[in-house]
């Protein structure tokens, strides 16, 4: 599945706005990174791949709290419990944020502990609803929210971002996430630093060295994109997530996006891939063996009526030619056969109510009709009954009991 992971830009009501994208054909190989217009993105069929929307690092602050107790239950993002769970990060962060929590979308880390401390993220609720709806209307709806640095990947690492005239460092200090323009007191701030890997961008490589006085990890921007899209964050929480139907769709594309992609999942896959393998070719094995089985007994029925009938040479439908070739004998012979009127009205009179006497006959062509019998519908469902293992079919016409040899006997 493709997926394009699209940054969100600044300004989403822009026309002239220009969006970094990156394309991946699998979900975890870079195949395109490029920037343009909303207009000119890849546009994926929803059978084809997904659009996943990244939260510019610029456009989110973070924040750690100790949720009270009861607060995160099994179902907390179901029904009330999201309204509740939102109602008391209102009251946790009111004092931390500058702009009214009304106006800020709130999201929490994924699977968050109930003991511990959890990561908040926290943007501008008008921006995000602007931006995602931009791209839903050009075609290319986001399945999943994602911030451009998860605090899990700075627990260790310190990443330099930007160009040579504007670099900025990225790191994670004192229960928060902190984009601060490259300098010596910005990594003092953050503190740490010695213990901390750092990865660069191609552009600010020199810069981040001549820092940090150490080699460092180049990784193009792109492929920083592609490792967030991989986090399990989805900011698409509280009033971004508002049906409990679209809840229960989202869980369970997660959870299908997960066994697809994520390597812990592979060998899994690739035993169900190898059990399906393996019951195609055993089916198909078992569709040939019963197809040699049938046309063996074809070939038997056929061998038995050519070498019965000699003067068949042509073998159609082997019992009906039998029947007819039977029956040309027993003409020839002069014995009568089912079809007849004495074999016919013989059987019926052996079945027949006591003092049961037709006014006429007819007989034409193997039927045989008896006029004037005065049965009932059960007397004529028994004869029809006893009469059947002998090939043959009762019916009633008018005041006519018809009876005639059955097809194909």
């Amino acid at each position: 599945m493709t997926t394009l992971i699209v940054t969100l830009p600044e300004e989403p009501l822009d026309v002239a706005a220009l969006y970094d994208y990156v394309l991946s054909p699998e979900g975890s190989t870079l195949a395109e990174q490029s920037r343009a217009p909303l207009a000119l993105l890849p546009l994926l069929g929803k059978a084809e791949g997904e659009v996943v929307a990244l939260v510019p690092a610029q456009r989110l602050s973070w924040h750690q709290v100790q949720l009270p107790k009861g607060t995160l239950g099994r179902r907390f993002f179901q029904e009330g419990g999201a309204l509740r769970v939102r109602a008391v990060l209102d009251g946790l962060l009111e004092d931390r944020l500058l702009d009214d929590t009304a106006q800020l979308h709130f999201a929490l880390e994924p699977q968050p502990s109930l003991d511990a401390p959890v990561w908040v993220a926290v943007c501008e609720r008008a921006w995000l609803r602007a931006a995602l709806q931009v791209l839903e209307q050009s075609g290319r709806a986001a399945s999943r929210i994602v911030p451009e640095f998860p605090p899990q990947a700075l627990r260790d690492t310190l990443f330099v971002t930007g160009e040579f005239e504007a670099a900025f460092l990225v790191g994670a200090a004192h229960g928060s996430v902190a984009r601060l323009p490259l300098s010596r007191d910005a990594a003092a701030l953050l503190g740490g630093v010695e213990e901390k890997s750092v990865v660069a961008e191609p552009a600010v490589v020199a810069l981040a060295e001549a820092l940090f006085q150490r080699s460092v990890i180049v990784q193009p921007s792109g492929q920083r994109q592609l490792q967030a899209a991989q986090s399990p964050w989805d900011l698409a929480q509280f009033d971004l997530l508002t049906s409990h139907g679209a809840r229960a769709r989202k869980r369970w594309t997660d959870a299908g996006r997960e066994l697809l992609r994520a390597p812990r999942w592979r060998a899994a896959r690739v035993a169900v891939l190898a059990l399906l393998v393996v019951n195609l070719a055993g089916l198909n094995a078992w569709a040939w063996k019963e197809k040699s089985l049938l046309s063996s007994q074809r070939q038997a029925i056929s061998a038995v009526l050519t070498t019965t009938f000699p003067q068949v040479r042509v073998v159609v439908d082997a019992p009906i030619q039998m029947a007819r070739e039977l029956a040309i004998l027993q003409q020839a012979s002069g014995a009568p056969s089912n079809r007849d009127l004495e074999s016919m009205l013989t059987a019926f009179g052996a079945v027949a109510p006591a003092g049961t006497v037709p006014n006429a006959i007819e007989f034409m062509a193997g039927e045989l009709r008896l006029k004037g019998l005065a049965l009932s519908p059960e007397q004529v469902a028994a004869l029809s009954f006893q009469l059947k293992p002998q090939g043959y079919v009762v019916n009633v016409d008018a005041d006519n009991l018809v009876i005639k040899q059955g097809t194909g006997s």
